[in-house]
């Protein structure tokens, strides 16, 4: 994979507290095309980050994990499209009916929903343990993943470990975005739990991988995302 097209699957989180702060790393990292905004800038900096990513010509990936009753996510999804995001998430949990209305609100629009099955901060044991659920944790990913796909949507969050299953269940067409991403110069993997090296996420059948710490947190941010480019080859 040449790294002009590895560049295009790599989404960098701006997991920071401000706006002028997102917008230092914009300009530190030029070759970034794709940028995730998350709860936290999103709360701190709202509309506006948005459309100065977009005014600079970048995709975005707004991770606003959107959970309630059908109407409200619907209209949500509207104003969303409205500003020209190109991923935006929801809880698959929210239910058939949410999913349905909110992917017939932006079926003519460029924007693509993603469900999110299962957080990849949590464990196989912590979801044993609290979720009381009689599935595995691979069935009841694939179960949300399943519901979401007959919905409409354009795929999921998961993580790296559900992206073989999920590709032979669902097709090849049906987009798997990760997060969850380390390699052996990263930092620890922190509260996420279910985790994954780029070569290994990529192998399985990623379409998308989401990279924050391990960029933003490196002494040499710069030379990191060099080094990421190489290291999928």
């Amino acid at each position: 994979m040449s790294p002009e097209n590895l560049a295009n699957r790599i989404i960098v989180a701006l997991d920071v507290p401000d706006g002028d702060t997102a917008l230092q790393w914009v300009e530190h990292l030029p070759d970034v095309r794709w940028w995730k905004v998350g709860l936290e800038l999103f709360t701190a900096a709202g509309v506006p980050i948005i459309r100065e990513l977009k005014r600079r010509e970048k995709s975005v990936f707004l991770d606003l994990k959107y959970h309630d009753i059908p109407q409200t996510v619907q209209r949500a999804c509207q104003v969303v499209a409205d500003l020209g995001v190109d991923f935006l998430t929801l809880h698959a949990s929210a239910g058939s009916l949410t999913l349905t209305q909110a992917q017939h609100t932006v079926a003519h629009r460029s924007l693509k929903l993603l469900a999110v099955t299962l957080l990849t901060s949590i464990s196989s044991e912590q979801f044993t343990r609290e979720f009381h659920s009689h599935l595995r944790l691979d069935e009841y990913i694939l179960h949300w993943a399943r519901l979401a796909q007959q919905a409409g949507l354009a795929g999921v969050v998961c993580s790296p470990q559900e992206v073989g299953m999920l590709k032979r269940t669902l097709g090849s067409d049906f987009l798997c975005v990760c997060p969850g991403i380390r390699w052996q110069t990263a930092a620890a993997s922190d509260d996420q739990n279910r985790t994954c090296t780029p070569q290994a996420a990529l192998a399985a059948g990623a379409d998308y991988l989401v990279i924050g710490r391990p960029i933003l947190q490196a002494d040499q941010p710069q030379r990191v995302w060099q080094e990421l480019m190489a290291l999928c080859p």
